[in-house]
């Protein structure tokens, strides 16, 4: 390579998440971030549309996005620590926790019993997969 060639730099595409039914995590992370789901999707592989829809990802304004796939032997995440520790998890901003909440627990998703957040800023949830996930407050508008 030259020394005035750019680096091919990849673009991130999709984040995965391993579940036990990809079009029902889908449908709960669709319905928390206002985004659609892809007609292609099935229980065995699932893939959100983020507003605006899906970019290719070889473009330079190429969108990620959340995608699913079901495993047949799904174990939940164990956190803050155990067996089978989270390996990830997804932090969501809001303007308020309190305003967002309703929604998230509407769509499915519970309370954490372990909340580490000593000033509030943040609030620790379980998807329906178990698959820990964060709502942050104070994003701006």
């Amino acid at each position: 390579m030259s020394e005035d060639a750019a680096p091919v730099r990849p673009i991130l595409d999709l984040i995965v998440l391993d579940c036990p039914d990809a079009l029902e995590l889908a449908r709960f992370y669709g319905e928390v971030l206002g985004w659609g789901l892809e007609e292609e999707s099935d229980r065995d592989w699932a893939t959100l549309e983020p507003p605006g829809g899906v970019v290719a990802p070889d473009r330079p304004d190429g969108r990620t996005t959340l995608a699913f796939q079901r495993i047949d032997d799904w174990v939940p995440p164990t956190w803050p620590g155990g067996a089978h520790p989270q390996q990830f998890h997804i932090d969501l901003a809001v303007p308020a926790i309190a305003e967002a909440e309703p929604a998230v627990l509407a769509a499915g998703a519970t309370v954490h019993e372990h909340q580490p957040s000593e000033d509030g800023g943040f609030k620790v949830y379980l998807d329906p997969a178990g698959h820990p996930f964060c709502l942050c407050g104070g994003m701006s508008s």
